[in-house]
Protein backbone atom coordinates (compact mmCIF):
# COMPACT_ATOMS: atom_id res chain seq x y z
CA UNK A 1 0.00 0.00 0.00
CA UNK A 2 1.20 3.49 -0.80
CA UNK A 3 2.52 5.37 2.27
CA UNK A 4 0.31 8.37 1.55
CA UNK A 5 -2.75 6.08 1.45
CA UNK A 6 -1.77 4.54 4.81
CA UNK A 7 -1.37 8.00 6.36
CA UNK A 8 -4.69 9.14 4.91
CA UNK A 9 -6.55 6.05 6.14
CA UNK A 10 -4.95 6.27 9.61
CA UNK A 11 -5.82 9.96 10.05
CA UNK A 12 -9.36 9.40 8.76
CA UNK A 13 -10.01 6.40 11.03
CA UNK A 14 -8.52 8.27 13.99
CA UNK A 15 -10.87 11.22 13.43
CA UNK A 16 -13.89 8.93 12.99
CA UNK A 17 -13.17 6.94 16.16
CA UNK A 18 -12.57 10.16 18.10
CA UNK A 19 -15.94 11.49 16.95
CA UNK A 20 -17.62 8.15 17.69
CA UNK A 21 -16.31 8.02 21.27
CA UNK A 22 -17.22 11.67 21.88
CA UNK A 23 -20.69 11.03 20.48
CA UNK A 24 -21.15 7.99 22.69
CA UNK A 25 -20.48 10.10 25.80
CA UNK A 26 -17.96 10.27 28.64
CA UNK A 27 -19.23 7.03 30.11
CA UNK A 28 -17.30 5.14 27.45
CA UNK A 29 -14.00 6.36 28.86
CA UNK A 30 -14.76 6.73 32.55
CA UNK A 31 -16.68 3.50 33.13
CA UNK A 32 -16.09 0.46 30.96
CA UNK A 33 -19.04 -1.91 31.33
CA UNK A 34 -19.33 -5.26 29.54
CA UNK A 35 -21.25 -3.63 26.69
CA UNK A 36 -18.70 -0.81 26.42
CA UNK A 37 -15.88 -3.36 26.39
CA UNK A 38 -17.46 -5.31 23.52
CA UNK A 39 -18.04 -2.13 21.51
CA UNK A 40 -14.46 -0.96 22.14
CA UNK A 41 -13.04 -4.28 20.88
CA UNK A 42 -15.19 -4.16 17.74
CA UNK A 43 -14.17 -0.55 17.04
CA UNK A 44 -10.50 -1.52 17.40
CA UNK A 45 -10.91 -4.47 15.01
CA UNK A 46 -12.72 -2.36 12.42
CA UNK A 47 -10.01 0.31 12.68
CA UNK A 48 -7.25 -2.23 12.02
CA UNK A 49 -9.09 -3.75 9.05
CA UNK A 50 -9.79 -0.36 7.48
CA UNK A 51 -6.11 0.63 7.68
CA UNK A 52 -4.53 -2.69 6.67
CA UNK A 53 -6.88 -3.86 3.93
CA UNK A 54 -6.23 -1.64 0.91
CA UNK A 55 -8.63 -3.70 -1.21
CA UNK A 56 -11.52 -2.88 1.12
CA UNK A 57 -13.47 0.34 0.74
CA UNK A 58 -13.42 2.69 3.72
CA UNK A 59 -17.21 2.60 3.68
CA UNK A 60 -17.09 -1.09 4.65
CA UNK A 61 -15.56 -0.01 7.98
CA UNK A 62 -17.32 3.32 8.48
CA UNK A 63 -20.82 1.85 8.12
CA UNK A 64 -20.28 -0.79 10.89
CA UNK A 65 -18.86 1.97 13.13
CA UNK A 66 -22.02 4.03 12.62
CA UNK A 67 -24.16 0.94 13.33
CA UNK A 68 -22.27 0.40 16.59
CA UNK A 69 -22.90 4.02 17.57
CA UNK A 70 -26.62 3.64 16.90
CA UNK A 71 -26.77 0.41 18.93
CA UNK A 72 -24.91 2.02 21.82
CA UNK A 73 -27.14 5.10 21.84
CA UNK A 74 -30.27 2.92 21.68
CA UNK A 75 -29.08 0.77 24.57
CA UNK A 76 -28.13 3.86 26.59
CA UNK A 77 -31.63 5.29 26.04
CA UNK A 78 -33.30 2.03 27.04
CA UNK A 79 -31.06 1.86 30.14
CA UNK A 80 -32.25 5.31 31.18
CA UNK A 81 -35.88 4.35 30.75
CA UNK A 82 -35.83 0.81 32.14
CA UNK A 83 -34.14 -0.30 35.34
CA UNK A 84 -34.66 -3.95 34.40
CA UNK A 85 -32.93 -3.46 31.05
CA UNK A 86 -30.11 -1.55 32.76
CA UNK A 87 -29.46 -4.41 35.16
CA UNK A 88 -29.65 -6.93 32.31
CA UNK A 89 -27.01 -5.09 30.26
CA UNK A 90 -24.74 -3.60 32.91
CA UNK A 91 -25.38 -6.00 35.77
CA UNK A 92 -25.59 -4.77 39.36
CA UNK A 93 -23.10 -4.15 42.16
CA UNK A 94 -22.13 -7.07 44.39
CA UNK A 95 -21.27 -6.64 48.06
CA UNK A 96 -18.16 -8.69 48.82
CA UNK A 97 -17.55 -7.30 52.33
CA UNK A 98 -20.64 -6.44 54.36
CA UNK A 99 -20.26 -4.79 57.79
CA UNK A 100 -16.66 -6.02 57.96
CA UNK A 101 -17.53 -9.63 57.07
CA UNK A 102 -16.32 -11.25 53.84
CA UNK A 103 -19.10 -12.85 51.81
CA UNK A 104 -17.38 -15.92 50.35
CA UNK A 105 -20.59 -17.05 48.64
CA UNK A 106 -20.79 -13.85 46.57
CA UNK A 107 -17.06 -14.07 45.82
CA UNK A 108 -17.53 -17.56 44.40
CA UNK A 109 -20.51 -16.41 42.31
CA UNK A 110 -18.38 -13.64 40.79
CA UNK A 111 -15.38 -15.97 40.39
CA UNK A 112 -13.45 -13.54 42.54
CA UNK A 113 -10.61 -14.89 44.66
CA UNK A 114 -8.85 -13.46 47.72
CA UNK A 115 -5.85 -12.37 45.67
CA UNK A 116 -8.16 -10.24 43.49
CA UNK A 117 -9.73 -8.77 46.62
CA UNK A 118 -6.42 -7.91 48.27
CA UNK A 119 -4.98 -6.43 45.07
CA UNK A 120 -7.94 -4.11 44.61
CA UNK A 121 -7.89 -3.14 48.28
CA UNK A 122 -4.26 -2.09 47.90
CA UNK A 123 -5.19 -0.14 44.77
CA UNK A 124 -7.72 1.68 46.95
CA UNK A 125 -4.87 2.45 49.42
CA UNK A 126 -6.27 0.10 52.06
CA UNK A 127 -3.52 -1.96 53.66
CA UNK A 128 -5.61 -3.93 56.18
CA UNK A 129 -8.69 -5.92 55.35
CA UNK A 130 -9.84 -5.38 58.94
CA UNK A 131 -10.22 -1.65 58.18
CA UNK A 132 -12.90 -2.30 55.55
CA UNK A 133 -16.57 -1.83 56.44
CA UNK A 134 -17.96 -2.42 52.97
CA UNK A 135 -16.46 -3.48 49.64
CA UNK A 136 -18.69 -3.36 46.57
CA UNK A 137 -17.72 -4.91 43.25
CA UNK A 138 -19.14 -2.55 40.62
CA UNK A 139 -20.48 -3.71 37.22
CA UNK A 140 -17.36 -2.17 35.63
CA UNK A 141 -15.16 -4.55 37.69
CA UNK A 142 -13.87 -1.79 39.96
CA UNK A 143 -13.95 -2.35 43.71
CA UNK A 144 -15.48 0.47 45.75
CA UNK A 145 -14.27 0.48 49.34
CA UNK A 146 -15.82 2.13 52.40
CA UNK A 147 -13.52 2.07 55.41
CA UNK A 148 -14.63 1.72 59.01
CA UNK A 149 -15.35 4.90 60.93
CA UNK A 150 -13.03 4.65 63.92
CA UNK A 151 -15.16 7.06 65.93
CA UNK A 152 -18.17 4.76 65.58
CA UNK A 153 -16.31 1.47 65.83
CA UNK A 154 -17.21 1.08 69.50
CA UNK A 155 -20.91 1.32 68.75
CA UNK A 156 -22.83 -1.95 69.01
CA UNK A 157 -25.17 -0.93 66.23
CA UNK A 158 -24.54 -2.77 62.97
CA UNK A 159 -23.44 -0.37 60.21
CA UNK A 160 -25.65 -0.10 57.14
CA UNK A 161 -24.50 -0.12 53.57
CA UNK A 162 -25.22 3.33 52.07
CA UNK A 163 -27.57 2.16 49.33
CA UNK A 164 -30.34 4.24 47.73
CA UNK A 165 -33.84 3.20 48.73
CA UNK A 166 -35.40 5.28 45.93
CA UNK A 167 -33.68 5.66 42.59
CA UNK A 168 -35.12 7.49 39.59
CA UNK A 169 -38.62 7.45 41.07
CA UNK A 170 -38.60 3.73 41.88
CA UNK A 171 -38.36 2.03 45.27
CA UNK A 172 -35.36 -0.32 45.43
CA UNK A 173 -36.87 -3.48 46.92
CA UNK A 174 -33.57 -5.41 47.03
CA UNK A 175 -31.87 -2.57 48.93
CA UNK A 176 -34.72 -2.46 51.43
CA UNK A 177 -34.22 -6.15 52.13
CA UNK A 178 -30.63 -5.35 53.13
CA UNK A 179 -31.83 -3.01 55.89
CA UNK A 180 -34.92 -4.98 56.87
CA UNK A 181 -37.50 -2.45 55.63
CA UNK A 182 -40.45 -2.61 53.22
CA UNK A 183 -41.79 -0.39 50.44
CA UNK A 184 -44.79 0.41 52.65
CA UNK A 185 -42.42 1.76 55.31
CA UNK A 186 -40.69 3.94 52.71
CA UNK A 187 -43.99 5.39 51.48
CA UNK A 188 -45.08 6.14 55.04
CA UNK A 189 -41.80 7.89 55.81
CA UNK A 190 -41.99 9.94 52.61
CA UNK A 191 -45.57 11.03 53.38
CA UNK A 192 -44.48 12.19 56.83
CA UNK A 193 -41.87 14.37 55.14
CA UNK A 194 -44.41 15.74 52.66
CA UNK A 195 -43.44 13.67 49.61
CA UNK A 196 -46.58 11.93 48.36
CA UNK A 197 -45.43 11.10 44.83
CA UNK A 198 -42.46 8.70 44.85
CA UNK A 199 -41.99 9.19 41.09
CA UNK A 200 -40.89 12.80 41.70
CA UNK A 201 -37.93 11.65 43.81
CA UNK A 202 -34.75 11.02 41.83
CA UNK A 203 -32.65 9.79 44.78
CA UNK A 204 -33.27 8.95 48.42
CA UNK A 205 -30.98 7.27 50.95
CA UNK A 206 -30.78 6.89 54.72
CA UNK A 207 -27.97 8.75 56.44
CA UNK A 208 -26.02 7.49 59.47
CA UNK A 209 -28.24 9.48 61.85
CA UNK A 210 -31.31 7.70 60.38
CA UNK A 211 -32.50 10.83 58.58
CA UNK A 212 -33.17 10.91 54.85
CA UNK A 213 -31.24 12.53 52.04
CA UNK A 214 -33.74 13.33 49.28
CA UNK A 215 -33.18 14.81 45.85
CA UNK A 216 -36.14 15.67 43.64
CA UNK A 217 -36.23 15.28 39.88
CA UNK A 218 -35.36 18.42 37.88
CA UNK A 219 -34.89 20.35 41.11
CA UNK A 220 -32.96 23.61 40.66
Amino acid sequence: MDISAIIFRTVLVYCIILLVLRFMGKREIGQLSVLDFVVSIMIAELAVISIDDEQSSMLHSIIPLLVLVMIQILFAYLSLKSERFRKLIDGKPTVLINAGKIDEHEMRKQRYNFDDLLIQLRQNKVSKLSDVEFAILEPSGKLSVIEKDKKKSKSKKKPQLPLPIILDGKIQEDHLEEIGKTSLWVRQQMRKLGYRDIKKISYCSIKDDQTFFIDLKDEK
